[in-house]
């Protein structure tokens, strides 16, 4: 891929953001979201931090503790975590708090 044509994708991927976010400002009041779509966007906070954790879950390498990857161990708490609570500041600082705590052990052991 040329330099110019890397520079015309990013201008126009800026300039779809642009209009995505302009549009809920300059809209006029009247106008309101399909009920389809509105139920659709409920699920987006959920959808976007299993992307952001998901690879991060499965990429290659491991946290060793005792033969086993700590990222599991933090994930498995996380997503008992975010079932009892529904929160995802809750979700996310005990999973993280997991993850780091089985990281130091492991370092410390190893």
């Amino acid at each position: 891929m040329s330099s110019a044509t890397l520079w015309v994708l990013l201008a126009a991927m800026g300039l779809v953001t642009l209009a995505l976010r302009a549009s809920f400002l300059l809209l006029p009041d009247r106008t309101t979201l399909p009920p389809l779509l509105r139920r659709a966007l409920a699920y987006v906070p959920a959808a976007v931090l299993a992307a952001i954790v998901t690879p991060a879950l499965f990429a290659p390498g491991e946290v060793a503790l005792a033969g086993i990857d700590a990222r599991l161990p933090a994930a498995l708490v996380a997503i008992v975590v975010a079932a009892r609570t529904r929160s995802v500041l809750a979700t996310l600082g005990t999973g993280m708090g997991v993850l780091w705590t089985l990281t130091l052990i492991a370092g410390r052991l190893g």
